[in-house]
């Protein structure tokens, strides 16, 4: 009997561990919603248990994967007496319990400011350790670290049950037989669990979306599934977001976007200005009161915006600044899953602006004053034709202290300024990233009390004290000077983290090189702004496959369209249609024209991850 019992006691550890894995899952979700915005969201004890409910089979489904090995090696232990199964069990638990807590920390941490759960993109930042701190003090550093610890060691105590020592496991065969015949059993129910049953779809993390809200959906998933699904996809691009059949494919994605410049509006008095971009970081439509933001806010671009060229519909047509640098230099939209810049191979077969312009004759210049290579930054710049590069280790040490990410916007703002007028090239092109606007919103600036309204109020102001000395010399006679920004920023933080409201930005034309006020507000993207600015010129745009000339009388057909993390949104005159992959619905889907809305955002990601593949 005490023989059996030995036995007995290593089928419970399994089975402890199992169902103490989904017990800590099922921990996770409440947790997650009050730390990630469950108060502001005014959610009951009844939305609480719907997400932990919904969240089950997927919290299933990883605890069958943490379990395997265990019973792998238990199976070991019962046939050889002297395999250090306790240890190995042990060790396995720790760092089972590190990572765990990991995740589950940063994903709670990230979520309040990235709007979607963790995922693969994460890798890429931790690859440029400082830049992936710089959104925080010190003092949460080690405040986030000590949760990490603390944490995975309460996941150790829960996970951890002793371990009977078992001697002499060929004394009687038949009971070691018959116990690793029951562990062998096991697996039927861990692969029903990993797959998510029987049914003709596997496992994925629309198995925990039941409702409208998308916050409730998020808390649902199982934010290591959720890394581990977008870790798994396939490498060949044309797979993913495979909707339609071919043919359907290219019916929908007919005329789209169409590079004739037939009768262009010309809105300059020179096609060979020079030309400074202005990227601004995360400036988007709930700050700026042009496009329905708040009035106080960013004064000086909004008084700015009526003396230049205004686009009041364009959208942002990605999320993060990596994949917005891309959309606006190199025409091409973001993709949700996935960030060309990081992808050298095929960001550097992408045409660009200032390729172009380089080829008329422009000397190239861009400044940025953090790591230059964060996410691959530069690769992508010299690649895009950029040959002169500034960025953080072009300051001194002290000015480099100024802000989290690298140097402040007055002190890279006063910088470009002297460059501009120092320069000695008959024509140029610059780029410009702005950095203050960005978590955590330290600014040597004290006029709003708000810090996150106050960090854009300064970068606003910032840019305005760049056009009035712009204005004092003759730089600006022969100067088109464009502000785009990156991204939007979500701000309060309610709602769909990735609405329309958000990826609203406002696009500025202005200098001496520019004709005369006017607003054009047709349906744009920041990707048109490449094959616009460039049939202003008279540069060929045709190789921009996904950028369009809105100017053109070509252009009859203005909608926008955007990514998002495992999404999409298409906006025309009939209505918006907002499209989440993971729970294979539609957030928001205006009744008119629906349907061909889907089929058309539907086709144009398609395309894109095809041509992706393919370069």
């Amino acid at each position: 009997m005490q023989s059996k019992n030995r036995y007995r006691g290593r089928f419970e550890v399994l089975l402890w561990h199992y169902f103490s894995l989904v017990l800590i899952f099922m921990m996770e979700k409440p947790l997650f919603m009050l730390y990630a915005g469950g108060f502001n969201h005014n959610h009951g004890l009844k939305d609480y248990i719907k997400v932990v409910w919904h969240g089950l089979t997927i919290d299933l489904s990883v605890a069958g994967y943490l379990t395997v090995l265990p019973v792998l090696l238990i199976i070991i232990g019962i046939w050889i007496s002297s395999f250090p199964v306790k240890r190995i069990l042990q060790i396995y638990d720790i760092i089972v319990s590190l990572v765990l807590s990991l995740i589950f920390v940063g994903d709670a941490a990230l979520y309040p400011f990235w709007g979607f759960k963790l995922d693969a993109s994460v890798l890429f930042y931790l690859r440029t350790p400082k830049e992936a701190v710089a959104s925080i003090s010190p003092f949460m550093a080690v405040l986030g670290i000590a949760v990490v610890l603390v944490v995975a060691f309460l996941f150790f105590k829960i996970l951890t049950r002793p371990l009977k020592p078992v001697s002499d496991p060929f004394r009687k065969v038949l009971m070691p037989l018959v116990v690793t015949v029951l562990n062998l059993l096991l697996f039927g129910p861990l692969f029903l669990a990993i797959r998510g049953g029987l049914s003709a779809s596997t496992m994925n993390v629309g198995h925990a979306y039941f409702t409208t809200d998308q916050f409730l959906n998020h808390s649902a998933v199982n934010p290591g599934f959720s890394l581990l699904s977008s870790l798994s996809k396939t490498s060949d691009y044309s797979e993913w977001y495979d909707y339609l059949d071919e043919e359907s494919r290219s019916e929908y994605f007919e005329g789209l976007y169409n590079t004739d410049d037939t009768g262009t509006e010309q809105l300059l008095n020179t096609t060979r200005p020079n030309v400074l971009i202005m990227v601004m970081e995360g400036f988007g439509g709930d700050f700026v009161h042009a496009i329905s933001g708040r009035p106080d806010v960013t004064p000086r671009l909004d008084s700015l915006i009526k003396e230049g060229v205004f686009f009041s519909n364009c959208y942002a047509s990605s999320f993060r600044t990596d994949r917005g640098l891309v959309c606006v230099m190199n025409g091409h939209p973001g993709l949700p899953m996935t960030s060309i810049m990081k992808l050298p191979v095929k960001s550097s077969r992408l045409p660009s602006i200032p390729d172009k312009l380089a080829e008329r004759g422009y000397s190239t210049y861009f400044m940025y004053g953090g790591d230059i290579n964060f996410t691959n930054m530069q690769s992508w710049l010299y690649s895009s034709g950029y040959s002169h590069i500034t960025s953080e280790t072009d300051f001194t040490l002290q000015e480099r202290k100024t802000n989290n990410w690298g140097v402040n916007d007055d002190i890279t703002f006063s910088r470009l300024f002297e460059e501009l007028k120092s320069r000695k090239d008959s024509l140029w092109l610059s780029g410009f990233l702005s950095i203050s606007s960005h978590e955590p919103f330290e600014v040597p600036y004290h006029r709003l009390e708000d810090k996150i309204c106050n960090a854009f109020a300064y970068s606003d102001s910032c840019l305005g004290a760049l056009v009035d000395s712009l204005r004092s010399t003759p730089l600006w006679d022969n100067l088109l000077l464009v502000v785009i920004p990156d991204h939007g920023f979500r701000y309060p933080q309610e709602g769909f983290a990735f609405d329309p409201h958000v990826h609203h930005i406002p696009v500025l034309w202005l200098g001496g090189a520019v004709k005369e006020p006017k607003v054009i507000d047709r349906f744009t993207s920041q990707t048109d702004i490449a094959a616009t600015l460039l049939a202003q010129l008279g540069i060929d745009h045709s190789d921009f496959l996904f950028s369009r000339n809105v100017l053109s009388e070509s252009y009859t057909y203005p909608f926008s369209f955007y990514t998002f993390s495992n999404g999409l949104c298409f906006i025309d005159s009939t209505g918006v249609t907002l499209y989440d992959d993971d729970s294979g619905q539609c957030l928001i889907n205006d009744p008119e024209g629906a349907e061909l809305r889907l089929n058309r955002g539907k086709a144009i990601l398609q395309t894109l991850y095809d041509d992706l593949e393919a370069r």
